[in-house]
């Protein structure tokens, strides 16, 4: 009997995806280990559930990862480029992601 979760389903689509398109190895281990973080992040159990107002799931994401893992500012881009991938490539999400962020002021 097999033990096939709907985040197996969804990591080993990743992976597919991104070999059919030439990503490095390192990439593809890299999304996929953040889109585990995020999955788990916000106890998602079902396919469906990623697609219910994405936006704020993914603007508190990245707010959790600023505020309590405190990651730069380059990782911070890098998981949102991945949650692009994520709904665009393998949810085939048509909306804009780009709305959930709030364009900052560069530091004079």
């Amino acid at each position: 009997m097999s033990t096939t979760t709907p985040e197996k389903i969804l990591l080993e689509k990743t992976r597919d995806t991104m070999q059919r398109l030439h990503y490095s190895i390192h990439t593809e281990r890299t999304y996929c280990d953040r889109i585990t973080q995020y999955i788990l992040f916000h106890y998602l159990q079902v396919r469906a559930v990623l697609l219910i107002e994405p936006e704020k799931k993914v603007e508190v994401f990245l707010t959790y990862l600023a505020v309590q893992d405190k990651v730069a500012a380059f990782t911070q881009n890098w998981v949102f480029n991945t949650l692009i991938f994520l709904y665009k490539r393998i949810l085939e999400y048509s909306n804009n992601l780009y709305a959930c962020v709030i364009a900052r002021e560069k530091a004079l």
